[in-house]
């Protein structure tokens, strides 16, 4: 186990707490404006599958475990399970969809990613640091409106909310940080 503050804590991670083991589903960083900032995290439980979140101050300590990481393929998601496939070995292996937490909306056929096992048994998954998508939805630039104004809300063609700036229009294909689901930058 190697020991890292709570503000490094990653979607995909496993992580020990409590005496249980954890794979991290969602992370939202909040710095309030009184008080100190925090982590608040969706952790899915290991052995029992069970969900829930857990709040901690950033500089609370986390033990994240030694998992092996192997690269993958993803093949296709029937509904329950989500089906992929090791690249060294060919073999193929399923987990449960609820266990990809919000990653699942992400994942397109052929998509390479790292599934992290544990004891042989794979856990959970971490996506590539950014992915394209298209704007479904969005409303239109209005004449003389400029960037500094913050963005706008847009739902991209896998159902992800995201903040984007006002140049941008539906059909538009855009680059996706995973993570944190923030816009990076128009897709060339």
């Amino acid at each position: 186990m190697a020991s890292y503050i709570a503000n490094d804590i990653r979607v995909g991670w496993v992580i020990s707490h409590n005496g249980r083991r954890y794979s991290v589903t969602s992370i939202m960083k909040v710095k309030p404006g009184k008080g100190g900032a925090f982590v608040q995290t969706e952790l899915r439980d290991i052995d029992s599958g069970s969900k829930g979140g857990e709040r901690f101050r950033s500089e609370d300590k986390v033990e994240k475990l030694m998992v092996e990481d192997i690269e993958c393929q993803f093949l296709y998601s029937d509904g329950a399970d989500s089906h992929f496939m090791n690249l060294k070995d060919y073999e193929q292996f399923a987990m449960p969809s609820e266990a990809l937490g919000e990653s699942i909306k992400f994942l397109v056929p052929e998509m390479k990613v790292s599934a992290n096992f544990v004891e042989g048994h794979p856990v959970s998954i971490s996506l590539p640091k950014t992915v394209v998508a298209t704007i479904e939805e969005t409303e239109p630039a209005l004449k003389g409106q400029t960037a500094a104004g913050g963005g706008k809300p847009a739902i991209l063609d896998n159902g992800v909310r995201v903040q984007v700036p006002v140049f941008i229009e539906i059909g538009e294909r855009i680059i996706v940080n995973t993570e944190t689901l923030e816009y990076v930058e128009r897709a060339k």
